[in-house]
């Protein structure tokens, strides 16, 4: 880590990572809301058309996307900045926002909370690890097997659980 990070105020890493954020959401918007943009065209292109690629261009515009669009202008403000708190749903719902054409304004409106709640968290675990990391890295490497093997156990754990005997139809271990 840079010394100026590690030395210097805590906030700079904030507003950095706030900034980092922002311009990557508001890439996903666009970039969806561009290919969007393409598939309506192919769709246009390609009504008399009987061909995998035109279906597939129809089934992504078209009336179910102005569906989409007023779902997300109604619930975006709600599941946007709650998007922030996963790992690769925020990608998803920042990339079906722009896709539907969400009003860019709702959406960035839906946003900016995220926004600040992703660098909030990423700022105090990044500097929360490079403490333990300064402090013991011996430490830091320990609780990061401590993880793992709790994990691995778990996962051991939940398929032992399992039934032996084969099940019905009924059962929720049925394939």
């Amino acid at each position: 880590m840079p010394s100026f990070i590690s030395d210097g105020p805590w906030w700079w890493l904030y507003l950095f990572l706030c900034g980092v954020v922002f311009l990557r959401t508001q890439a996903t918007y666009w970039i969806a809301r561009w290919a969007r943009t393409g598939a309506d065209a192919v769709a246009d292109r390609a009504e008399e058309h009987h061909s995998p690629r035109a279906r597939l261009a129809r089934r992504f515009s078209g009336p179910g996307m102005e569906k989409a669009r007023e779902f997300s202008e109604r619930w975006g403000w709600f599941a946007i900045p709650l998007s922030f708190l996963t790992f690769g749903i925020q990608t998803l719902v920042n990339g079906a926002a722009g896709y539907s054409r969400m009003r860019w304004d709702l959406y960035t409106l839906a946003m900016i909370p995220g926004c600040l709640l992703w660098a909030t968290v990423y700022t105090l675990v990044g500097l929360s690890l490079w403490s333990a990391w300064t402090q013991s890295p011996w430490l830091l490497a320990g609780g990061a097997l401590g993880i793992v093997a709790l994990a691995f156990g778990l996962n051991w754990w939940r398929r032992r659980r399992r039934p032996a005997q084969p099940a019905d139809a009924s059962s929720p271990y049925a394939s």
